[in-house]
């Protein structure tokens, strides 16, 4: 299921997270060849982003949600 992002995280080991409208997080990793993401490496790139939608397998799995509010990140 496609859902926007609304905002960015850095995991644990520093490789950053989009949250999802869904309240789930997805990794965005620019981790070339396999995965060719080079926005995520600057702030206005990932803030160019936001609203732009990924496809949520997490939804698709009826997952429980990783976050329920955008203030849980502030």
């Amino acid at each position: 299921m496609q859902q926007a992002m609304v905002g960015f995280h850095r995991d644990d080991e520093n490789h950053w997270v989009a949250k999802l409208v869904c309240g789930h997080n997805q990794h965005v990793r620019h981790d070339p060849p396999w995965q060719n993401r080079p926005w995520v490496i600057s702030e206005l790139g990932r803030t160019a982003k936001l609203g732009v939608t990924l496809n949520c397998v997490k939804c698709d799995e009826q997952a429980p949600r990783d976050w329920h509010s955008l203030d849980d990140f502030l």
